[in-house]
Order: C-alpha cells, then structure tokens, then sequence
C-alpha cells in the first residue's frame, strides 16, 4: 500500500448544530481533532478535506497543518448526498491506492489508531475496513428473537464476547472496490476495534458536551502526575485573573474587573497545601488590593523580568520547576510557560502563548479560566 489518502468531508450545510465542523470543541475547531490525528499518525501520503465552503477551507487553512483542499461541487454537498458520492469525486481528482474516509463528528480518533488500523488492513489481506466498538449488551429484534445470543442459555458478561458495534471514526476502501461497486465497504472487510469512549459521535446538539467532557478527560490523564507534585501557583493578571479590559471611572481612576470564582479557587488550592503568587508588569494599587484582600503573601507588581523574579521565588521556597505552574496570556509570560512543569492560558490568550501551553482553559480570562486550572489541581490531588 504505497499510497494511502485521507479524506475529511467536511460540509458547510450542518442543520442540527451550525457550522458544527468548525464550531470549537475543548478548545479547537471539531475538524482539527481528526486532522491532527491524521498528520500525526505518518500513514497518510496526504491529508486532504473535502468541502463546499470557503469558510472551513479558511479555518482548516489557519490550522497550519499539512492538509490540501478538494473544492467540492454544489451537488455533492447537499442534504440528499451521500459520503460515497464525496469519495468518488474525490477519486477523480486523486491520486491513491487506498482511500481512508475520516468522520470528523468522531473526534475521539487518536494517531495510533490510524496506525494500527493500517497494520491490520495490511496484514490481513482485506479490501476495506471499518471501526467499532465492542458492546455487550443483548439485542433483540422487533418480533421477539434474540439476536446475538441463546435466551436459554444466558451468558454471564465475564464469559460473553458480545457484539461489534460500528462507530464512524474511519474507513480503508481499495481503489477497485471504491469504483466497481460505488460503495465504501465490499470484498474482504475487516474490523479495527476501538476504545468503547469512540462510540459517541456529535450528530445532535446534546452529544457536544458528552464528547467535550471525554476530550477533557483524556487531554488531562497525562498531566495528572504534574499537576499532583505542585508545590507553586503562579498566576499572571491583566487578561488572566482579569479579562483585559481597562476601564475608568468618571473621575479618571483606573478599574480592573476580576472574578469571584477565580479567587475561590486559588483560596482552595492553597487549603490543598499549593502555595500561590501572583505576578504582572503593571505596577497597580489595585492588583495590591486585591491581592491582599484574598490573604495571598507573594504579590509582585511592576516586574519586568518575570523569569528571574520567578526564579528567585522558586530559590526562596526551594521548589523546582517540575513543582511549578503559571498561568498566562499574552507574549511577556512565554519564558515562564516554557520553565514550569504544567502551564496554562485562558481560551482568549494570544496564538503564541496558546502553542506553547499544557492546557488552553475553555474559559477567556477574567472569566473562571483561573478556576479551571485550580479545579484541575484539586482533582489531580484528591
């Protein structure tokens, strides 16, 4: 299999959730989990996504990956038209011995999976190849015939195989299948298992949490180690502990805006044991209120080098840069991002910050992005 293509329909027609292939989901447009995936995995000989609307052709553009665009024809993307009709377009302008169709509505897909997927495709000798997930459940049919198992002879879980399940994620199809029978799947197929959490897909609005909270979860598991050993919270200001704004008063006095829920949280995280500062450039009596206000002992305003000053801090309280976190948005906190050992920026922090971090918050700054961060320590060290 020399040449393996991806394909991603990603139609601009959604009714039930709109614009849903590009709407964020856990922080990222619905369409970048499954390209992602795709341009890391190292199966593919090229990526490409096949669309109606300028629109997702400029946000998939602005992921800065490897992916090429298939304009797709008006008749191809309609309510009516089917995922076979898309790949058959797509075969008329491609080059590939194999086609993979990627749903992008199956965001759950990881690197490996495409990897092992094309192991078992190869090895196995198949013509195409779909994704499931193992269910054991009973089934029935609607006349009251059981169908994946003997009634008198009921199984205990421990001892039932089940059944497959298909999941959407993605499908393998051999060029000559593609084009003598106009179908995804035919010949030989075989079957890739995937984890049971693949099994939910967005189809309906109330499916987006439900595949947020899973992405959320699994984006966690491998911080969890850092985050447990925290020893120090350092938490940046102006757009982080509050939204950026400036405001004044009629009498020309500066305000800032900060949150509630932030301040509960880092009064929790240090009842957990984690000691928290704070740090911004700006030289505010207003920061210096409020910080005092919260009990909070290490408060440094007006600092222009906010690495050595967090330095110097990690010296004083002897804790490593493993032990450390910050929180930041905006450019001047990049050096300190890159020190600790778990960073984090609010949902509106500026690009370069966001490429560097651990963890995008789903919140903007000044708006309980703080309180993620905190909530995903005290989670860590239950």
């Amino acid at each position: 299999m020399a040449n393996i293509v991806a394909l991603v329909p990603l139609r601009g027609g959604s009714k039930g959730i709109p614009d849903k292939n590009i709407r964020l989901l856990a922080g990222k447009p619905l369409c970048a989990w499954v390209l992602e995936a795709a341009c890391l995995s190292g199966v593919f000989s090229k990526v490409v996504v096949s669309t109606d609307s300028p629109k997702i052709a400029d946000v998939v553009r602005a992921l800065g990956l490897a992916v090429d665009i298939l304009e797709r024809p008006a008749e191809y993307a309609t309510d009516t038209a089917s995922t076979e009709s898309v790949m058959l377009h797509a075969a008329s302008a491609l080059a590939f011995d194999v086609l993979v169709t990627i749903q992008a509505t199956s965001p759950l897909v990881l690197p490996d999976d495409f990897r092992q997927a094309r192991d078992q495709f190869a090895t196995g000798g198949f013509d195409t190849l779909l994704t499931a997930v193992r269910t054991k459940r009973f089934f029935w049919r609607d006349g009251g015939s059981a169908l994946n198992y003997d009634p008198q002879l009921r199984p205990r879980r421990q001892d039932f195989s089940g059944s497959l399940v298909e999941n959407g994620a993605f499908y393998f199809t051999k060029r000559s299948i593609l084009e003598q029978s106009s179908c995804r799947l035919g010949g030989r197929i075989g079957i890739y298992e995937m984890a049971p959490e693949t099994m939910a897909e967005i189809d309906e609005p109330e499916d987006w949490q439900v595949v947020e909270r899973a992405l959320r979860q699994r984006e966690r598991q491998p911080l969890a180690a850092a985050l447990r050993g925290l020893r120090l919270l350092i938490v940046d200001v102006d757009g982080t502990l509050t939204d950026a704004g400036m405001y004044w008063s009629a009498d020309g006095d500066m305000l800032k805006k900060f949150n509630t829920r932030d301040a509960k949280g880092l009064q929790l995280v240090r009842q957990a044991g984690v000691e928290v500062a704070i740090m911004t450039t700006e030289n505010s009596p207003i920061v210096t209120a409020r910080i005092a206000k919260l009990g909070i002992d290490f408060c440094f305003i007006g600092v222009d080098d906010k690495r050595a000053r967090l330095l110097e801090l990690a010296e004083t309280l002897n804790v490593g840069p493993a032990e450390m976190a910050f929180i930041g948005d905006d450019t001047n906190d990049l050096e300190c991002l890159t020190l600790v050992g778990f960073s984090a920026c609010p949902n509106d922090a500026v690009d370069a910050v966001k490429s560097v971090v651990h963890h995008i918050c789903t919140l903007p700054g000044g708006m309980g992005a703080v309180r993620e961060v905190c909530e995903m320590i005290l989670e860590a060290k239950k």
